[in-house]
């Protein structure tokens, strides 16, 4: 079996266009934004190849490609701060938001880095919540 790595690697080749392009470089500042993302594929049926995830703590977000959009969704994109407006669509949702990103847009390196930054914390505040506490020892009170 491939590698996510190798899976998404073989997508960018196979789009060898603009979206290959963008795909690549978002793939790039993923993981200079954060080199502890994991790359990972999932969501493979008859009708899909897969989908390239990339994650910490969870889902960061995903790189889908269509004709005439590379879309990167956030699963908890609506809990994160957009100073610079990056989302531009499934903004009407409760959680996720998404980036499209149409051939010939440069895509602004610094501020998708924050996004991914503060997807990557706050994936990693909700998973440290979810740990099970140990429960306090019980202490006697001490008589003197």
């Amino acid at each position: 079996m491939e590698s996510a790595s190798a899976l998404i690697d073989e997508k960018i080749k196979q789009l060898g266009d603009w979206r290959g392009k963008t795909l690549a470089k978002v793939r790039g500042i993923i993981h200079a934004a954060d080199p502890e993302i994991l790359e990972e594929w999932k969501w493979v049926k008859p009708t899909n190849p897969g989908t390239p995830v990339w994650s910490r703590g969870g889902i960061v977000c995903t790189g889908e490609t269509y004709k005439n959009v590379v879309k990167m969704t956030f699963p908890k994109g609506a809990a994160l701060q957009d100073p610079a407006g990056l989302f531009n669509a499934s903004l009407e949702g409760n959680a996720r938001r998404a980036i499209d990103i149409h051939e010939g847009e440069k895509v602004d390196a610094a501020a998708l880095k924050a996004l991914i930054r503060a997807a990557v914390a706050l994936n990693l505040s909700t998973t440290s919540k979810q740990k099970p506490k140990s429960k306090p020892k019980s202490r006697r009170a001490s008589r003197g």
